[in-house]
């Protein structure tokens, strides 16, 4: 993800409904941070980091690692 950040910039320099939003003095300074938006499409990094979450044998994590483990105690 790719972003644009803009430092001290004066808050009168801003578009007046960005100035709406922020309650701070017309002669203060703050960093303006431009992202992309996501499309709301799960990534397939997205899929990997949940790719038990469906496993029903997993639902209770704890109980799943006892058992995982017993044989070695």
């Amino acid at each position: 993800m790719n972003a644009v950040i803009i430092e001290h910039v004066k808050i009168s320099e801003l578009p007046a409904a960005w100035r709406a939003k922020l309650p701070v003095p017309e002669n203060a300074r703050v960093t303006v941070r431009i992202e992309e938006e996501t499309s709301g499409v799960e990534t397939e990094k997205d899929l990997l980091f949940g790719m038990w979450r469906d496993r029903e044998d997993m639902a209770d994590v704890e109980a799943y690692v006892c058992k995982l483990r017993a044989p070695r105690f």
